[in-house]
Formats: structure tokens, C-alpha cells, sequence
């Protein structure tokens, strides 16, 4: 079985509660197992204008399903919750939830439709301030770097804040 982490995100409506909704569809698939998650992040939006902050968190699960597989069921519990693509101008909006898959094991996936490990997640607080929890040592297997050195590269980290209360980052 794979190991995987999971970005999960909401910054629209119960942003707690369709995380956990999500969380819950993924450990009833079948061939998923969720392992453990991180706290949640109250977190600035990143790469999009929207006044909505973000509440973030990281899923570790134990999967059977290939990389593939997992992204269709994703993308399944994503169009579940109520989750709109992009816009036709191809900017990103408001959303009930995102499911990113960052890390499958220490695969290296480059192909139209998946990348792994995601292509930002080394660039992004509101991923590696949750990863910092669940596996600051585990090493990166493109860039090299451990998940704490990539934090420590961070120039510009958005705004992280345990929910509820603002962590150090």
C-alpha cells in the first residue's frame, strides 16, 4: 500500500465541516485507509483574489489505488461537496473544498493530467506548515530537501494560523 498526503482546503461555507466531510468520503472508499491529519490552519488565500481566508489541513492515508485512481476519486468527493472548477478566464474562485494530492510514497509523476509530488508544494506555507506536523524529515524526492529545510526556504510564507489561534511559521 502507498503512502499519501493530502492537501485538503475550504474557504466557503462550513469551512471545518467540508473538510471533515471530506476526510470522512475518503476513509469510505474503499482501498483508503486514513492514517492520520494534521491540526487545521486558518490560512490567507494564495495565488487568487478572494477576501475568504482559507481553513487548510494535511491527510495521511495508506491507499491501494494508484496515483490516477486517487486523483479520479478526488476529484469524485470534490464534485460531491459542491466544489466549481475555474472559471472560463481561468481564474481560481472561491471553493467548499480542494483535495490536492502532494506526495504519493516517492514517486515522481509528470503528465498532462497529474503531477506528484504537486507542483507547489514546496512553495506554499499552508502545505508544509501542516507537513511540518506529520513529517518534517521526510525528503522531498525531486527538489532534495526535507520538509523543514523547504519550509526554512519559504521567502514570502502567507499568513498561517492554527485555527483559532496564530502559530510562529
Amino acid at each position: 500500500m502507498a503512502i499519501v498526503y493530502l492537501s485538503l482546503g475550504s474557504n466557503t461555507g462550513d469551512r471545518i465541516g467540508y473538510i471533515q466531510q471530506a476526510t470522512s468520503l475518503l476513509g469510505a472508499c474503499e482501498n483508503v485507509s486514513i492514517i492520520r491529519t494534521s491540526a487545521f490552519y486558518e490560512t490567507e488565500p494564495w495565488n487568487m483574489s478572494s477576501d475568504t481566508w482559507f481553513v487548510n489541513a494535511v491527510v495521511e492515508i495508506k491507499t491501494k489505488l494508484s496515483p490516477k485512481e486517487l486523483l479520479a476519486e478526488c476529484k469524485r468527493i470534490e464534485e460531491q461537496l459542491g466544489r466549481k472548477r475555474k472559471t472560463v478566464s481561468g481564474n481560481y474562485e472561491d471553493r467548499t473544498i480542494d483535495i490536492d494530492i502532494l506526495f504519493y510514497d516517492n514517486e515522481i509523476i509528470h503528465d498532462g493530467e497529474l503531477t506528484i509530488p504537486h507542483k507547489y508544494v514546496h512553495l506554499r506555507a499552508f502545505t508544509l506548515v501542516p507537513l511540518l506536523e506529520l513529517i518534517p524529515d521526510y525528503i522531498h524526492p525531486v527538489l532534495h530537501k526535507s520538509i523543514s529545510d523547504l519550509h526554512s526556504d519559504l521567502e514570502n510564507p502567507e499568513m498561517v494560523f492554527l485555527y483559532g489561534t496564530r502559530v510562529e511559521i
